[in-house]
Formats: C-alpha cells, sequence, structure tokens
C-alpha cells in the first residue's frame, strides 16, 4: 500500500520563523510582573501603548519621515483590523476605491464589507508590474475616494522605488478628495539595494496618507495580533473611537513585544532577510530550470515568488479553469500553492520560499515532476 505524501505548503502568509528573543522576553517580563504582584494585567489604552506609538512615530521618522508624531499612530489587533477601520471610517456605500493588480487578495472582501466599490487597475508582468503616472491618472476620477496600494507588494515582492512613489504622489496631489493607502507590512522583507520606502517620507498636502502595518511578516510575530497605522490625526482619533467602541487593546504582553521588536527592528529584520536569502536563491534557481522558463527580474521584497506558469496551463480550457487545474494538480503531488486567478492572473501561483529549507527543497522537485515530467 502507497503511503500518502506529506504535504508541503508553499501556500502560507506566514515565515518559518523563531519568535525574537527580546520580544520573548519582554513579553515574559509583563506577564511576570503581574505575578509577582498578583494583579491582573494591565488594560492598554485604546489607541495603544504611549511608549510603543512613540516608538513606532520614532521608526517611522528614522525612515524619512521626520513629521510623524505618536498622536497620529494607532496600535491594532492585527493589520488587517487596521484596514478594516480605516476604510470603515472613509469609505460610504458606492465609494470607488481603485487597487492596481496582481495585489492581496483579502483586500477584496474588506473593501466590499466596508461598503466600497472596488476597481482594479491590472498590471503587466510583462512591464515588471510597473505602475506609471500616466495609467494611474487615466484611472483616477474625481469620484475616486481611495487609492489602495501595497509596498513590497503581495503576491509580486514589487517594490516601489523613491522615484515612482514621487511621480505617483504628483498624480495624486492632483485630486484633493482622494486617499492613499500604502500596506506596508512586508517593508523590512527586502533584498534591493535600497530599504522600502514609506509613503510617509512625502508631503501629505491634502492630509490624505495612510499607511498600515504589522509585526507578523518582517519582525517574526505571527499569532501575536498586533497591528498598527499612521494616519492624519483626525483619522487616527476616530479610528480610535471605532476600535474603542467594537473591540478590546491589544493585550500588555503582545505590545511589550511588539515594543521590543520594534527598537531592534533593523536587527531582526536583516536576520530574517539571511535566513530567507538561500531559499529565495534556490526556488529562483530551480524556477528557472524549468522548461520555457521566462527571463525574469528577481523580486525585490516579501518572501513570495510569483512564478509563470501559463505554459503549462492545459489547453482547451478557460483560463481560470485550467489554472486551478494546475493547482489541483500540485497539490495531489503534495505541494500547496496559491492560484493566481485569486488575483486576476491565471496560470501564476504564488510561492511562499519562508519554510524549511528541506522542505523547500521537497517542493520544487514534486513541482518538477508535475509541470516538467521524466520523459521514458
Amino acid at each position: 500500500m502507497n503511503t500518502p505524501l506529506a504535504t508541503v505548503s508553499l501556500a502560507s502568509g506566514y515565515g518559518h520563523f523563531a519568535v525574537p528573543d527580546v520580544a520573548l522576553h519582554a513579553a515574559h517580563a509583563a506577564l511576570a510582573a503581574a505575578h509577582s504582584q498578583h494583579t491582573p494585567l494591565d488594560v492598554a489604552p485604546p489607541a495603544g501603548r504611549p511608549e510603543l506609538r512613540e516608538a513606532l512615530a520614532q521608526r517611522y521618522r528614522q525612515r524619512g519621515a521626520p513629521a510623524v508624531a505618536a498622536e497620529q499612530v494607532v496600535v491594532t489587533s492585527g493589520a488587517k483590523t487596521a484596514l478594516f477601520a480605516v476604510l470603515s471610517e472613509v469609505l460610504t456605500p458606492g465609494d470607488d476605491v481603485l487597487m492596481p493588480t496582481p495585489n492581496w487578495f483579502g483586500f477584496v472582501e474588506l473593501v466590499h464589507r466596508a461598503g466600497g466599490a472596488l476597481r482594479t487597475l491590472p498590471l503587466s508582468a510583462a512591464g515588471g508590474y510597473a505602475l506609471t503616472p500616466e495609467a494611474l491618472r487615466a484611472a483616477l476620477t474625481p469620484a475616486t475616494r481611495l487609492l489602495l496600494l501595497s509596498n513590497p507588494n503581495n503576491p509580486t515582492g514589487r517594490v516601489y522605488s523613491r522615484a515612482e512613489w514621487a511621480a505617483l504622489l504628483a498624480v495624486t496631489a492632483d485630486f484633493p478628495a482622494l486617499w492613499v493607502l500604502s500596506d506596508e507590512i512586508y517593508e523590512g522583507i527586502c533584498f534591493g539595494a535600497e530599504p522600502v520606502p514609506t509613503l510617509l517620507a512625502w508631503p501629505d498636502p491634502h492630509g490624505r496618507h495612510v499607511v498600515v502595518s504589522g509585526f507578523s511578516k518582517s519582525l517574526a510575530l505571527a499569532g501575536w495580533g498586533v497591528g498598527c497605522l499612521v494616519a492624519p490625526p483626525e483619522l487616527a482619533r476616530a479610528v480610535t473611537a471605532r476600535l474603542f467602541a467594537t473591540g478590546v487593546a491589544v493585550p500588555v504582553p503582545s505590545q511589550a513585544a511588539a515594543l521590543a521588536a520594534t527598537r531592534h527592528a533593523d536587527e531582526i529584520s536583516q536576520a530574517l532577510c539571511a535566513q530567507l536569502r538561500p531559499n529565495r536563491e534556490r526556488l529562483l534557481a530551480a524556477l528557472a530550470a524549468l522548461p520555457g522558463a521566462p527571463t525574469v527580474v528577481a523580486p525585490e521584497g516579501t518572501y513570495y515568488v510569483f512564478a509563470d506558469f501559463t505554459r503549462f496551463l492545459a489547453p482547451g480550457l478557460p483560463a481560470a479553469e485550467a489554472s486551478a487545474q494546475l493547482v489541483r494538480r500540485l497539490a495531489e503531488a503534495g505541494v500547496e500553492v496559491v492560484d493566481g486567478a485569486s488575483w486576476g492572473a491565471a496560470g501564476f501561483v504564488r510561492l511562499s520560499y519562508a519554510v524549511a529549507p528541506e522542505a523547500l527543497e521537497v517542493a520544487v522537485q514534486r513541482i518538477g515532476s508535475v509541470v516538467a515530467p521524466a520523459q521514458d
């Protein structure tokens, strides 16, 4: 009897990272204090502990955003909570939301539940997923309420440079009612020559720039439930009031861990990138060795490769159906991936290399057996 293959998942959005020691020690200290004093845990203020808000503001100032103040920072129970709270505050039913794609599939449901009407701006793999000022201007209308970006981008790993940001914001400045929201949760996972720039580093002439981030991707705190946002003060206060009315503050031990991680952000992110780099090179090499592999510029950010497998799709089927069929074949071979059709890119698959090296080695061999089987 054949033993079923143990599945290797390259589909998860969470990395194979140990929790940083500084974060563990900080959380333990918060718990130990309550234990030794026989007191309950403190309950944090709705917007987060002041020392964490200030540390985050200081972090953004160090990244080139000198005007960011602690009052603009709100600590949330994960980045998704931050996103939904912001969207719920700035959107009214039917508001036009423009999102370049491919982009994180979770945005679709968040925008829908917040009442927005999502409109996509497809970007080309052949063009390196560049968003040009001309394309952006043509897609925006006076009725567009929000432009939704991620930098680095999930799933493509595309990083918008300082020059690209400057050119895009020269366009958005002509739309005073437009909010610009940048999801920067992967900002520390970068393999380019320059750090990932933050939207907050540019002037905000209409008070409409918002950044959402978190601690699970770049700072190895998956499962700790901590996110954050930075917004103009009035919006930050409105979001805080919404969160106070609908939930509870992030527990103090998690905020203590987040504070320690923030204060050691560079060294933690650099260690994660060093851990990821051999896997990244192995996966890129394996993909390049597949038959008919296109010449692809390696993604600069995140721990994903958005691989073009369109040449392996079954002919005669609709693209989305053929893409789903390919993903099923990979699953049957023991490799879970994310179907690019989720982002409107049928035939592409998102592959995470934030896994154990041994698991990645098994996965690339199985992928090869499916898309490029050995000839007898």
